[in-house]
């Protein structure tokens, strides 16, 4: 094991360490929901590309359910 430490120790670690990622993020969705504007986004930044451009990639995101 690792630095002499028991298995115990080790995997009460382990545990401990990912619930504690886990709830993080899903406080962080809960609280600031990062996801909630992601089309607002996608749209300024596809307004920097050709509209030939534009269409296709807007086109490809509506069909993978991306955009709205």
């Amino acid at each position: 094991m690792p630095a002499g430490v028991s298995w115990g120790q080790y995997l009460t670690f382990t545990a401990a360490a990912m619930i504690s990622m886990l709830t993080g993020s899903q406080v962080v969705h809960q609280y600031y929901r990062p996801l909630q504007d992601l089309h607002n986004y996608i749209n300024e930044e596809l307004n920097n590309f050709p509209d030939h451009v534009q269409s296709k990639i807007r086109k490809e995101l509506k069909d993978e359910g991306v955009l709205k």
